[in-house]
């Protein structure tokens, strides 16, 4: 099958970061060699053929794939029966892919419905060292020793974590003339989903694609949420700043129209605490802070994508709250509700805050850290965005 002749829409999306310890235990430091690594996705689009990406963006040397294939999931690491497609990348089925590199794989058949869950099985056979991912995927990927791509028995995937390897994204044809519109969500662990249940796909934007879909629009929606993540300062640990990675993250995905951007958490969190994992954490002054908001419009203006600007939620008995902290929440959600320079606004901060406390999450959506939400909080967050600023 030819992947140049059909159009391409969004599936699946992880943003990819360095290679860093993470909060939970993962592979990435380590790579792999001579192992079979299963990833399990769900997609918020629908299709007859797919393809992935896979990206060695920082990888400090090529990264050789020896094998991948495509399937429907059973249950965990097991896979449906008779759906197995073995990927090819231009024909063959290994791949090398040099380092800072991205490549497609060629397109396979494959019947895919909205929220189909899809596995993805790649395999190692020589060292890989460490490995482009993404941390906080709150989704259980396995290991396996050999080529196990096709294995039936999820039971010799033996090894676990929560995060993705070199697994990029999903793309979906249905064989149609048009590309879909797609909505990214973009920013930090609010967005990622830190605290949901692992394998619920519990997300705000899990549970956006839900309503959609509900209301009879469905559209892919992409999480680009980085754990951790900064507007203005890279972090080994939890990715670019996102005014660098806005644009191959958001504006270069297939059918991008709309984004809703929560980032800014961290910027004036971390500036509070002094831990090693929240260096770089510069004093952020609200300027800084509104000047990088209107880097990120100006570009989504650009590229023709609406922009949604959501208001940072309560984080009162976290870590990172002080007065200070709290000053610059309400100044900025202040300008981001009343400027007018988004094309919109989602007051998750609103929708979110305990009545009785406003700057403090209420009961029922706090996790239990003061600043990340609960499932239910995350429903809540999906249900306060205004479907018609999409």
């Amino acid at each position: 099958m030819n992947s140049n002749s059909l159009i391409w829409n969004a599936g699946w999306t992880a943003a990819v970061q360095r290679p860093s310890e993470g909060f939970h235990k993962n592979w990435a430091l380590e790579g792999f060699a001579d192992q079979t690594v299963r990833q399990v996705v769900r997609v918020t689009g629908s299709g007859t053929s797919a393809r992935i990406k896979l990206s060695n963006r920082y990888g400090t040397a090529p990264l050789e794939v020896a094998g991948a294939t495509l399937a429907r999931t059973d249950k965990g690491a097991a896979v449906r029966g008779g759906t197995v497609r073995p990927l090819t990348f231009d024909g063959a089925t290994s791949v090398r892919i040099p380092a800072g590199g991205e490549i497609h794989s060629d397109a396979t058949e494959l019947s895919v419905a909205l929220f189909d869950s899809l596995t993805v099985s790649l395999y190692f056979a020589r060292p890989t060292g460490p490995a482009s991912f993404h941390a906080q995927a709150y989704a259980t990927t396995y290991r396996a020793a050999g080529d196990q791509l096709a294995a039936a028995d999820p039971a010799v995937f033996g090894e676990t974590t929560v995060s993705w390897y070199y697994l990029a994204a999903v793309e979906l044809a249905d064989g149609g003339p048009a590309r879909h519109d797609t909505v990214l969500t973009f920013g930090d662990s609010l967005t990622d989903g830190f605290a949901s249940t692992i394998d619920g796909n519990q997300r705000y934007p899990d549970a956006l694609a839900e309503r959609l879909a509900a209301e009879g629009t469905p559209r892919p929606v992409l999480n680009q949420g980085i754990g951790g993540n900064l507007l203005l300062s890279d972090s080994a640990w939890f990715g670019d700043r996102a005014v660098d990675r806005f644009r191959r993250d958001v504006l270069d995905q297939p059918g991008a129209r709309s984004v809703v951007v929560l980032v800014g958490l961290n910027d004036i969190g971390f500036s509070e605490i002094d831990l090693p994992t929240y260096k770089p954490n510069p004093d952020r002054s609200v300027g800084e802070l509104i000047a990088g908001y209107r880097k990120l419009i100006g570009m989504a203006h650009d590229a023709e994508v609406r922009i949604t600007g959501a208001t940072i939620m309560p984080f009162k008995g976290s870590e990172y709250h002080t007065p200070a902290a709290e000053a610059k929440r309400r100044e900025v959600n202040a300008w981001i509700r009343t400027s007018g320079e988004f094309d919109a606004v989602a007051d998750f901060a609103a929708a979110l805050a305990d009545p009785s406390d406003p700057d403090a999450l209420a009961p029922a959506y706090d996790s239990g850290d003061h600043k990340h939400p609960t499932d239910e909080g995350y429903r809540a967050m999906a249900a306060a965005i205004d479907l018609t600023a999409l």
